[in-house]
């Protein structure tokens, strides 16, 4: 029998968690779906990430507000991609922050991408008809953006680690706290999409930038909190693997529907019954072929070539 179509078949809903990380600091995490958080300044909220609609983001605003009451001056963006960005309309925030990459990748394929991922993942497009249109930055930086927490919090640092995930990838960090919100960088006992990705720049600088912070809560883009030195350790170690297999795979095969195949073989055992490990698996060896032979930057992902690649590998 043909596999259902990526995620379509995914209708369940998953059960949500709030985690208190530190003082005014919150992770959302939803079993595999995309995490996100907040950090309290002195009299503002920092909001990262704004999940698939607005009517899924006033979901996790309401949790929130169980625990705060300050108004939201900044939201930040980790990427481009549609289920972390299309709910920003509901926060209301001052200033919406993301890399000057991700600003361009929005003009260059946000209306594909949006397509793309509702036909992927439609269970977490809560009422789609409230996204008001894409999402736009009104503030970009190419290295580092730094926050004022105000009072005796600190900063809250973004910064850009190189490619991977995307061209455009940046993630949260808190010095005096030690925690990192990492997007899609890292993961942590979920799979990888990597169908936009950088795999040998992620695999290597990238992952040794992410790590040289020393986090000792990290927040991925989607599982569970990794929480101490050695559970951070193991989410980077997790996702650096993962790429390390689908290079040795991929580079090794004589044609793209041997790399797909020689790559599950390997994955599966370890991999395999991790959220959203079947789902992205054939645009993740889609890219990896396209990279390892001479395809620089990402093709752009549109509905009907979802299909046609799935076809192809999957079914």
């Amino acid at each position: 029998m043909a596999k259902p179509f990526a995620s379509s078949a995914d209708l369940g809903e998953k059960r949500q968690t709030l985690e208190v990380l530190a003082d005014g600091v919150y992770a959302l995490t939803a079993e595999g779906d995309p995490n996100v958080g907040a950090v309290e300044g002195e009299d503002f909220l920092v909001c990262f990430e704004a999940l698939a609609t607005p009517v899924a983001a006033r979901e996790w605003l309401t949790r929130l507000r169980e625990h705060t009451d300050k108004p939201i001056r900044y939201l930040v963006l980790s990427h481009y991609h549609a289920v972390r960005v299309l709910g920003a309309s509901a926060f209301g925030a001052d200033v919406i922050v993301t890399h000057d990459k991700t600003r361009e990748l929005i003009a260059e394929r946000g209306e594909q991408d949006w397509a793309s991922e509702y036909a992927r993942m439609p269970r977490l497009f809560k009422e789609p008809g409230s996204i008001p249109g894409l999402t736009w930055p009104t503030a970009t930086f190419s290295d580092r953006f730094t926050i004022d927490l105000g009072g005796d919090r600190g900063d809250l640092v973004l910064a850009y680690c190189g490619r991977g995930h995307t061209e455009g990838d940046l993630v949260a960090w808190l010095p005096r706290q030690r925690i990192m919100f990492a997007g899609d960088l890292v993961e942590s006992q979920a799979a990888l999409y990597t169908g936009d990705a950088f795999h040998r720049e992620w695999s290597a600088g990238t992952l040794d930038r992410v790590a040289s912070f020393g986090a000792e809560t990290l927040v991925g883009g989607r599982g569970a909190v990794a929480r101490g030195k050695a559970g951070v350790d193991a989410a980077i170690a997790q996702t650096r693997d993962f790429l390390q297999v689908m290079l040795r795979e991929v580079s090794a095969a004589g044609t793209l529907k041997e790399a797909f195949a020689g790559t599950y073989r390997a994955l599966e055992p370890r991999y395999g019954a991790w959220p959203i490990f079947e789902h992205c698996l054939p645009f993740n060896v889609s890219r990896l072929w396209d990279e390892l032979h001479g395809v620089e930057r990402p093709r752009v992902w549109t509905a009907e070539r979802d299909r046609e690649v799935w076809d192809e590998l999957q079914s």
